[in-house]
């Protein structure tokens, strides 16, 4: 009779659960990363994103992830159980870097539209300083099968800058759907570009109709005159 050990080794792992080399690969618990961890994690993403940007999502093969970051394929399943997972970070690196540089310099301009044409425009120069990884990381995006929340970290981000520091857990739902029009405008406007169909001013002249129009009424309403 088998024991429970064996009989719990050999049984197939959950569904969804990676595994490399015929063993399931446990992710790291929330919360549970120590400093190396972080610095492994990073070295993982910063791989993937420089594979992305010479070769698209195609050259983002996992076992080449892995040997760029000089980590074991299994240590990069632990962090990322899937290429889709892989891609969200490669996303959410650049936003973080979006971030930082707008609390560094927040956009000056006087209307709630022209701060968000800001940082849209500051974000579009920023991806475009890599096409191919741009044009990679948004197409991968459209079509991801696990949650990519780019979407809503740039509503929110331009609700913060549009509206003095509004938060998404305040805004209105209005506030926020038209927040997220905004987005969904830039990426598709940035597809457009990617496919040489848009310049630069075409896109910066199109995003300012459409903020202009979108967040007229835009403003916090803990400050707004009642």
């Amino acid at each position: 009779m088998r024991s429970h050990a064996v009989t719990d080794a050999l049984a197939p792992p959950p569904e969804g659960q990676p595994v490399v080399d015929g063993h399931p690969v446990t992710p790291p618990a929330p919360g549970a990363r120590t400093r190396s961890q972080h610095q492994r994690r990073r070295r993982i993403v910063q791989a993937a994103a420089a594979l992305a940007s010479r070769g698209g999502v195609e050259a983002m093969q996992m076992r080449t992830v892995a040997e760029r970051a000089g980590v074991a394929l299994g240590t990069l399943y632990r962090y990322f159980p899937s290429k889709m997972d892989l891609v969200v970070a490669v996303v959410s690196e650049e936003i973080d870097l979006l971030e930082s540089s707008i609390e560094r310099r927040p956009p000056s301009a006087a209307t709630p539209a022209g701060r968000a044409v800001d940082v849209l425009m500051r974000a579009t120069r920023g991806l475009m300083r890599e096409p191919e990884l741009a044009d990679a990381l948004i197409r991968s995006l459209i079509m991801a099968e696990v949650e990519a929340p780019f979407g809503d970290r740039m509503a929110g981000l331009i609700l913060r800058v549009a509206a003095g520091g509004l938060t998404v857990d305040r805004a209105t739902e209005e506030q926020f759907a038209l927040a997220g029009s905004l987005a969904g405008v830039w990426v598709q406007e940035l597809l457009e570009m990617l496919r040489g169909r848009r310049t630069y001013d075409q896109i910066q002249r199109r995003i300012e109709i459409a903020a202009d129009r979108l967040l007229v009424d835009f403003q916090d309403p803990d400050t707004a005159i009642r």
